[in-house]
């Protein structure tokens, strides 16, 4: 398979860089973002690439503006910003095929709906990535923890299984993302934008980092799990099943 990574931020370059060199796979970046594209193509079309701060070196990589690919991917992956994609995705537009599937890991909702445009809904997968990652600069990505570490979930818009996911499992699989297929669409999405509603509006409430909030004592039963428990309860009376527990949910800001 053959994948067109668009936007090489931090996720963008973190699974476009353990595709090409982990699974072996070609990848190409798009990026509509002028600073970014212009600071790449200045290192050579290489990208700074270091794991916890350490052992920080180049990586060779292909990056276009959208104007400028000419290329014929398979598998289109998505990691923009939620006020980004409507633009990328304009501007891609006539380079996009019909036989192209998009697979769009970004946080947030709204994502989705912006594909339906462009792809059918059998050529479009969501899906959430767990998986810890840290721009410094344009050109410039820390992976953090070890090989391998972190997880990914994905399902397709029809629920329903299909060839181009396994194909995409298989590539993932090799690259260490760690993927994993459900046929719970909704549930896939919400469960991130749950974690990330509790997380994020605690950390924003308090003005702290959450090493920070996770050393008092009282903080997960007392802070984070009723937030938890209110997400949940409006999934459920919303009709949707979340991937996690509530308790696997807690575990998970721990």
């Amino acid at each position: 398979m053959k994948y067109a990574v668009v936007g090489a931020g931090a996720m963008g370059l973190r699974y476009g860089i353990l595709l090409q060199y982990n699974a072996g796979v070609e990848v190409d970046y798009i990026e509509p973002t002028e600073a970014s594209l212009e600071k790449i193509h200045a290192q050579g079309d290489q990208v700074w690439k270091s794991r916890d701060h350490k052992n920080r070196h180049l990586v060779k990589t292909r990056v276009y503006s959208p104007e400028e690919y000419q290329g014929n991917p398979d598998v289109w992956i998505f990691f923009m910003k939620q006020m980004q994609l409507q633009n990328a995705l304009e501007r891609l537009a006539p380079k996009i095929k019909t036989h192209q599937t998009a697979l769009a890991a970004m946080n947030g909702m709204g994502h989705i709906e912006k594909l339906q445009q462009y792809f059918s809904d059998d050529r479009i997968i969501g899906g959430t990535a767990m998986i810890a990652t840290v721009l410094n600069d344009y050109g410039d990505v820390d992976f953090m923890g070890a090989e391998g570490a972190g997880t990914s979930v994905y399902a397709n818009l029809t629920e329903k299984d299909s060839e181009t996911i396994q194909k995409i499992k298989k590539d993932f699989q090799a690259a260490n993302l760690n993927p994993k297929i459900t046929e719970n669409f909704m549930g896939t999405l919400l469960t991130k934008v749950f974690f990330n509603s509790v997380e994020n509006s605690i950390v924003t409430m308090f003005q702290l980092r959450m090493g920070e909030l996770l050393s008092y004592d009282n903080f997960l039963e007392g802070i984070a799990r009723p937030l938890i428990d209110e997400a949940y309860d409006a999934a459920e009376a919303a009709g949707y099943k979340l991937l996690e527990s509530r308790d696997e949910m807690v575990a998970q800001v721990e």
